[in-house]
């Protein structure tokens, strides 16, 4: 893989604990942000806290919470072992075996096995897009301005190519903008435009990049085409909710209806 940030979200420097000489504000942010995450996929676990990288009497006892519900010794303090056991969904989405017949039915798996592992963006001192998962798929950028739906398009095209030994690069560049993709796409006479899709809905296949249109030249959110009914497509996106914003807060599997809305598609075909 090209993107490969995530593997910093795996890593904890240190063992961390209540007073702990070596805590670092750091990785107990990194330790809380994967406590309040536990706690939006299990309610009662009582693992959710603050955020504000001090290792205090609320995140030991979040801890030890965490420790029961995983049936381990719940001494509150936080090593690599742990933090593995934390981080898991993470792993999962971006190490599990994902296999397909095809680089589209690749890329579709991919997305589907992060979408089954909840990533969800986080508000962190009063800034949206934040947490472990936006600085996966954004390669470490994070805050209010960096919307992550691109990083996460881009790194599912990277981790479904990577499977066949191929570079996502060789088809689009490394960006987390829209724009950048849609301009790409003309120049490479790759892109869709809404018009010839709705005439032409064979077109739209499967591992496609959908990019909803501004204007002519200006795309403000994008995701992944997982399959196509009539006059709807089915998507798995991230930075997205259930209203279809741009600017949300996790990967969702959704359904817009490329009829009514102005969806132009990036083919990945010259990579298959």
């Amino acid at each position: 893989m090209q993107k490969t940030t995530y593997k910093k979200e795996l890593s904890l420097n240190g063992t961390q604990q209540k007073k702990g000489a070596n805590n670092r504000k750091k990785e107990v942010e990194k330790i809380q942000s994967w406590l309040n995450l536990y706690a939006m996929q299990n309610p009662n676990a009582g693992t959710a806290t603050g955020i504000d990288g001090d290792f205090g009497p609320a995140t030991e006892k979040a801890v030890k919470n965490f420790q029961k519900s995983k049936n381990l010794s719940e001494t509150g303090i936080v090593d690599q072992a742990l933090f593995d056991v934390l981080t898991q969904p993470m792993r999962n989405a971006f190490e599990n075996q994902v296999v397909g017949v095809n680089l589209r039915e690749l890329v579709v798996n991919v997305a589907k096995n992060h979408l089954m592992n909840h990533p969800f963006e986080q508000v962190i001192e009063n800034q949206s897009n934040m947490g472990p998962w936006v600085r996966a798929y954004m390669d470490g950028n994070q805050g209010s301005s960096w919307f992550w739906c691109m990083g996460f398009v881009q790194t599912i095209i990277d981790q479904a190519a990577s499977i066949q030994g191929k570079n996502f690069k060789n088809l689009m560049p490394l960006t987390y903008s829209c724009d950048t993709i849609g301009t790409k796409g003309l120049e490479k006479k790759l892109l869709t435009r809404f018009q010839k899709a709705r005439t032409n809905p064979s077109l739209i296949k499967p591992g496609d990049i959908f990019l909803l249109q501004k204007s002519t030249n200006d795309w403000f959110h994008t995701g992944i085409v997982v399959n196509v009914h009539q006059d709807i497509i089915e998507t798995i996106e991230g930075n997205t909710n259930v209203d279809g914003s741009n600017n949300g807060n996790a990967v969702l599997n959704r359904i817009r209806n490329f009829k009514k809305s102005k969806i132009d598609f990036f083919s990945i075909e010259p990579l298959v």
